[in-house]
């Protein structure tokens, strides 16, 4: 884990990029385990150990509303079967949270996408007000740009549009706007719902850069 000072951090009235040359204005959040992560190459690389049911996260410091959020990560192979989840996500508490979650998907779920081999399992989900997920097939070993846009319609409320390398992969009018705001997360954690065993290998992401801009 980085702890420098020093980090090119882009800040202007209607964006802010986080590079991540250090962790500069992001802190812990790990749940489960000890913080899993460390700064390389202009990457932050976070993993999850094997057998293990380790949570490793990363937050904003700073809060944020109505905008586009952008991640650009790393998605490798992962282990076939592992319950272990690359998050992306906005979260306020458990009942105001927004996620991108990429995985191996358990087999039920594989089946009804009649997912590949080579395919993992992208779940976009608001957890809450009201719940809604949907899912995608993806392809390992390659980066993604995953971006959540947050509008606000003549009441004030947020409207979600969930994209993935650009294309729209699902939308949900939310009932809070923006009085909610969200802290930004990284985090791999090793979770029951995203596959059929617990993970055999370490799974690993790599986030290049997380980006916010304002409407």
């Amino acid at each position: 884990m980085s702890n420098a000072n020093n980090s090119r951090v882009s800040n202007t009235n209607t964006s802010k990029i986080w590079n991540f040359d250090t962790l500069t204005e992001w802190e812990d959040a790990t749940q489960v385990g000890n913080p899993n992560y460390w700064i390389e190459s202009g990457n932050l690389h976070i993993f999850t150990n094997p057998n293990t049911w380790e949570r490793s996260k990363v937050k904003t410091i700073s809060s944020f509303t109505a905008g586009t959020y952008t991640w650009k990560v790393f998605i490798p192979e992962m282990g076939v079967g592992d319950m272990a989840s690359i998050g992306a996500f906005l979260y306020n508490n458990d009942t105001h949270e927004l996620d991108f979650e990429i995985g191996y998907g358990n087999q039920a779920i594989r089946n009804q996408l009649e997912a590949d081999p080579d395919d993992l399992i992208a779940y976009m989900t608001s957890q809450a007000n009201p719940f809604q997920s949907f899912k995608k097939k993806i392809k390992r070993g390659q980066w993604y740009t995953l971006s959540l846009e947050l509008t606000l319609n003549s009441s004030r409320k947020y409207h979600v549009n969930w994209k993935i390398n650009g294309e729209l992969t699902g939308a949900t009018q939310l009932t809070y706007g923006d009085k909610t705001k969200f802290k930004i997360f990284c985090s791999i954690e090793n979770l029951t719902f995203i596959g059929d065993h617990i993970p055999n290998i370490q799974n690993y992401a790599l986030f290049d850069s997380v980006e916010f801009k304002s409407n």
